[in-house]
């Protein structure tokens, strides 16, 4: 891309507005340039219709030609420009039955939020407001246009949308916008598993995803899409282990001491890591005591199901699942052999999990003498591959006289053990210690 995208989105505006027609740019282009914040895309909405947009620019896609949608493509960059229109009624809360092309006053009364209902020409350096979007931009005030029962039954996606908004602008929502996510919360099933997970990974990614995590909670959507969370509420644990309190409170914990940048399947372990605490728990009336035992391999399990349910990639769901089914293995790494140490770490996720293991402990008992160990550990190994290159394979042990099988992988594991541990030092040692241990062959 040759031209900065601010450069091209107005080079666009100005060959609409040259060729006679209204061209502004729209939403949430507008409002980041309002508080400051540089768009990391630009939409351009127009009087013109969809044919009258592919006229003027030579490569267009028709991306939603009956809504009125047209993506530009400029200088290897993408630009959806969307013609000013006017919806029907919304029969399946999310698409209108019909759509009419209207005015940019139209336009803007049937978009979300005022803050996101705003128009901007850059041309004329002139804000278009029909909505009181600056008025609400400037107080940090998060309200629907119109009645938000309307709005959130038009799109039920703008339920969670207002959370993401209200989350990551540190905007308050408006009391009546607010009152009608509560009671429209039952509704937010009627979205598709993949719209709504795109809303939560937003969330969570975020670095205000704490107070994310809250208005989804006090909203009722936190019940409604991640069910599973709401048992934590009440699940007490030992107190000697979590005086924080129950398992709800110690994961929201967690949450408050992640760093601001964080992965996909680094917060949603910690959102899922103790799942299966409620399904697990008994009560020791002779030691008074509170267990939970086997709620990482039930975890796992839950946390399979809920990321499967919410659409998430494979491999995302292969790395929650592998943090949640470990996060306990982290108490005993300081009676691992050297060996099962080394091939622990080497792992792709141990460094997502040991930050899981972190906030686990600093958010309850604070004894995070396993996770300095861990460091100084991994300081000592550094200077070579915590998993080098086998001194033997399989074709030594043919070699030795073994059938290709189960047998190999005992071999094989043995020796790459005491090549970890440093007692076998070279390929020579290795060979003399199979032919030493191992009968050939057998």
């Amino acid at each position: 891309m040759s031209r900065p995208l601010a450069v091209i989105a107005r080079s666009i505006v100005e060959r609409l507005q040259a060729a006679g027609y209204q061209a502004l740019y729209a939403g949430g282009c507008v409002r980041d340039m309002l508080r400051g914040v540089a768009p990391h895309d630009y939409d351009i909405a127009t009087n013109a219709q969809p044919a009258q947009v592919q006229n003027l620019f030579p490569r267009t896609i028709a991306i939603g030609a009956h809504f009125g949608v047209i993506s530009v493509m400029e200088d290897g960059a993408e630009f959806q420009v969307a013609s000013f229109r006017a919806d029907g009624v919304y029969i399946d809360g999310r698409h209108p039955d019909t759509v009419t092309f209207s005015t940019a006053e139209k336009d803007a009364q049937r978009r979300d939020f005022t803050v996101n209902g705003l128009f901007f020409d850059p041309i004329k350096e002139a804000l278009v407001d029909y909505v009181g979007g600056r008025r609400d931009l400037d107080a940090k005030i998060l309200r629907a246009i119109g009645n938000p029962h309307d709005r959130f039954r038009e799109d039920r996606l703008r339920m969670l949308r207002a959370i993401r908004f209200a989350a990551v602008l540190g905007f308050d929502i408006e009391r009546n916008t607010w009152l009608a996510i509560h009671e429209n919360a039952r509704h937010i099933h009627q979205v598709s598993a993949e719209r709504i997970r795109e809303e939560l990974v937003k969330i969570f990614l975020s670095p205000q995803r704490l107070r994310g995590f809250d208005l989804l909670d006090e909203s009722g959507l936190l019940a409604e899409v991640l069910p599973e969370m709401d048992t934590l509420k009440g699940c007490e644990q030992p107190p000697q282990f979590h005086p924080e309190g129950d398992v709800f409170v110690h994961t929201r914990r967690m949450l408050e001491l992640l760093p601001g940048e964080v992965s996909t399947s680094l917060v949603f372990s910690v959102l899922f890591h103790d799942i299966g605490k409620p399904a697990t728990y008994t009560f020791d009336p002779v030691e008074k005591r509170i267990r939970f035992s086997g709620h990482d391999k039930v975890g796992a399990e839950m946390t399979e199901g809920i990321m499967s349910r919410l659409r998430f990639s494979r491999s995302e769901i292969d790395a929650t699942v592998e943090a949640v089914a470990n996060h306990m293995v982290f108490k005993d790494v300081k009676n691992m052999r050297v060996a099962k140490l080394k091939r622990f770490m080497a792992r792709e996720g141990f460094d997502k999990e040991m930050e899981l293991h972190r906030v686990d402990c600093a958010s309850s008992h604070a004894d995070l003498s396993n996770y300095e160990f861990l460091k100084t550990r991994r300081e000592e190994f550094s200077h070579e591959p915590l998993i080098p290159a086998p001194f033997i394979n399989g074709n030594d042990l043919i070699a030795f006289g073994f059938t290709p099988g189960p047998r190999f992988k005992e071999v094989l594991e043995a020796v790459q053990s005491r090549q970890l541990e440093g007692t076998l030092t070279d390929r020579d040692a290795a060979l003399e210690f199979v032919r030493k241990e191992y009968a050939a062959g057998s």
